[in-house]
Parts: structure tokens; C-alpha cells; sequence
């Protein structure tokens, strides 16, 4: 879990793809975090991102790092404890902290409850890791 978390990380940006009535959306995203063996991201609670995502929690994950890139598949569902926000925050509050505070009733995060990462280049084979 910690490969696919600094993967990311080195990422800086990565684009998650939800569905909607059909259509895939696709959105920047930045911040993540290892929460109780989880991978976790961050999203606002007002966005549709969110309401696709409520609706349907299959999503994926891709991002570029130095020539690679990974791809994170999976099932997510919105985890309302404290405890994770904190864990969100304290990985990311740099990148968070002008736009949310663990209390605000805007900041809220998904993990992953099932699925796989990939991570690809050019020259290698393709490895997965079960996240």
C-alpha cells in the first residue's frame, strides 16, 4: 500500500474518473493518505463528485510519475469518522489547509474498500498490487 501511496504522491496530480448517468467525468485530485491499511482521498462534500461517487463507488485512479504511470481501480464508500479526516489532514495539510478544517462539514473522504493497482511503463511488465 505504501508503493501505490508514494507513487501517487510523486504523482502531485492525479485524475479520478467517476460515471454519471453513463458518461465518464474525470477530475484533478491531489491528495491522498494510508489510513487503517486504506487508501484514502479527499473530496468536498458539495461537489458532484461526491454525489457520483454516493451513487456509484466504483471509480479509477491514473496518474504519470517519471516515465510510469498507475492506474487504481476499485470500489470506494465515504468514510464519516473523525478519526480519518484527521489522518487526511495531517498527510496533506499543506494542501489542505486553505481550503478545509477537520470540523468544517465540507471536508469529507473515500477509501478504497476493494480493488487493484497497476502501475505500467514502457519497458517493464505491467505490475499489479492489491490494495
Amino acid at each position: 500500500m505504501n508503493e501505490v501511496l508514494e507513487f501517487l504522491k510523486g504523482c502531485g496530480t492525479f485524475y479520478l474518473a467517476t460515471c454519471e448517468d453513463g458518461q465518464p467525468r474525470v477530475r484533478p485530485f491531489g491528495a491522498v493518505c494510508v489510513f487503517e491499511d486504506k487508501l484514502y482521498f479527499v473530496t468536498n462534500n458539495q461537489k458532484k463528485v461526491y454525489r457520483q461517487m454516493k451513487k456509484n463507488g466504483k471509480v479509477e485512479i491514473c496518474g504519470m510519475y517519471k516515465g510510469r504511470w498507475i492506474r487504481v481501480e476499485g470500489e470506494v464508500k465515504e468514510d464519516l469518522r473523525r478519526e480519518a479526516r484527521v489522518a487526511m489532514m495531517d498527510e496533506n495539510e499543506a494542501a489542505l489547509k486553505s481550503m478545509y478544517t477537520v470540523d468544517d462539514d465540507l471536508m469529507t473522504v473515500f477509501c478504497f474498500e476493494s480493488g487493484k493497482a497497476t502501475i505500467y511503463s514502457f519497458t517493464d511488465d505491467p505490475r499489479e498490487i492489491e490494495i
